[in-house]
């Protein structure tokens, strides 16, 4: 599937979680900034997987902090 179209499933993932990828949202951490316990983060993050059909290493899910370092993961090669 073609990045474009993945982006716009992210999109609607983020926002169904309340989370607009626009200004300063998109760099925000998800802890501090935004307030989401992590069993939230870690639903988004299963969403974004299953409707993406890629797989975080564990590593790579313990380093993400921010919507757009979730993205950068999920959209990467």
């Amino acid at each position: 599937m073609n990045k474009i179209a993945n982006m716009k499933k992210a999109i609607g993932i983020f926002r169904s979680y309340g989370i607009p990828l626009s200004g300063k949202n998109k760099s925000a951490n998800f802890y501090k900034e935004l307030r989401m316990d992590r069993v939230f983060v870690d639903g988004l993050i299963f969403e974004l997987e299953l409707e993406l059909n890629k797989i975080l290493e564990e590593e790579k899910i313990a380093r993400v902090e921010t919507p757009s370092d979730l993205l950068h993961e999920l959209l990467a090669a």
